[in-house]
């Protein structure tokens, strides 16, 4: 016969996920909740975003006269600009006051009449924005707030582990497993908040799982190292490759339509196409490529060419090595758009549940100290 005093693992297992989760559980609730909302960022700031119609016509002016005319009536620097598949929706163009900002700012033109539209930013814009600093770094300063939410993070991935093993009854059998997929909503409110700990918390864990070993990255840079080295590739690289390129006094410079043209037909299928212009530290075109009939929105091709029109470099995606892709893919595994709005709305209800965890997990220890007492 064991005897209950007994210190055993699950034991050890439950008082750890009490314990992490009563100390971290404010601040894991502010990051789930603004997560939450960080889900659907872009269809949010774009549902409350000045309309800006496009009506498609014949023809469309040629990419080179809408940059000049960008140039020409905003006086600036035009460095980039993404090109929609569908007809009827404006291009995106990138353009800076001074070379040397870093981002730069979006300008929507009407391919069709010229019209220019800059985006404004509005209260939602700045609603959002405060959304992400308190994911990112809880309002605080970056150098004390990053390391914190990298802390919680962390906290929440043996949450997450200890979770699940506490799922987990203690004999094995179907009929003990099965009660943890389902909620008794005819039970009593304290049996119902548990379930909703319990196996909502089961269902999520596999995406909290996810987020949280990819959250890590933005945390900490070692950690981003450490775990670039497990897959043996950089994540985050965002260095542009370098090539020899000659000055060729004897040939002209091709136009942007030209290096638009030529790119399309190395990666000859329907798609956004997004461009980078060249410019005094690289001095050749950048396409990346969005396939529209692609399992994955946040995947691309990449195609490099230099000012006079010769192909540089071609980067497909599935020629990739599985580590590369893996890499490319840790953004959009965290943000939940790897797979569109299928994943998105996974990820959104998955987060919901991780709100929630640490609001039913306090009710389940009151709820236990309360029976101890009136036990004594």
């Amino acid at each position: 016969m064991k005897n209950k005093n007994t210190y055993s693992f699950r034991k050890f297992i439950n008082d750890l996920h009490l314990w992490l989760g009563l100390a971290s559980g404010i601040i894991l609730f502010i990051v789930c909740f603004t997560g939450t909302i960080l889900v659907f960022d872009a269809e949010i700031k774009s549902f409350f975003a000045e309309d800006f119609m496009v009506e498609a016509k014949a023809e469309k002016h040629k990419l080179t006269n809408l940059t000049q005319t960008l140039k020409e009536t905003n006086k600036v620097h035009v460095t980039g600009v993404s090109i929609p598949y569908k007809d009827n929706e404006p291009y995106t163009f990138t353009v800076k006051e001074d070379l040397k900002e870093r981002r730069g700012t979006k300008v929507l033109v009407n391919p069709y009449t010229k019209a220019i539209h800059k985006s404004e930013k509005t209260k939602v814009d700045a609603f959002m924005f405060t959304m992400f600093k308190l994911h990112r770094w809880l309002l605080l300063d970056i150098s004390i707030g990053r390391p914190i939410v990298g802390v919680a993070t962390i906290i929440f991935l043996l949450l997450s582990i200890s979770g699940i093993v506490l799922w987990f009854p203690k004999k094995l059998k179907w009929k003990n497993i099965k009660q943890g997929l389902k909620i008794k909503t005819k039970a009593n409110w304290k049996r119902v908040n548990h379930d909703l700990h319990n196996t909502l918390g089961f269902y999520a864990s596999i995406f909290l799982l996810i987020m949280a070993i990819t959250g890590l990255c933005w945390s900490f840079e070692s950690y981003r190292d450490g775990l670039g080295q497990i897959i043996g590739t950089k994540i985050f690289d965002r260095s542009a490759p370098e090539f020899s390129l000659e000055n060729k006094t004897d040939m002209e410079a091709i136009s942007y339509d030209a290096a638009v043209a030529l790119a399309n037909k190395t990666l000859n299928y329907p798609g956004e196409l997004s461009v980078s212009f060249p410019s005094p530290k690289s001095n050749y075109y950048s396409f990346r490529k969005y396939a529209e009939e692609n399992w994955s929105p946040s995947i691309s091709d990449k195609v490099y060419i230099d000012t006079y029109g010769q192909l540089l470099k071609v980067e497909l995606f599935d020629d990739k090595p599985w580590n590369q892709q893996i890499a490319s893919l840790i953004r959009p595994l965290h943000m939940g758009d790897v797979f569109g709005t299928v994943s998105k709305i996974i990820y959104f209800l998955a987060c919901l549940i991780a709100t929630s965890l640490p609001v039913t997990g306090t009710i389940i220890w009151l709820n236990k100290l309360k029976k101890k007492r009136k036990r004594k």
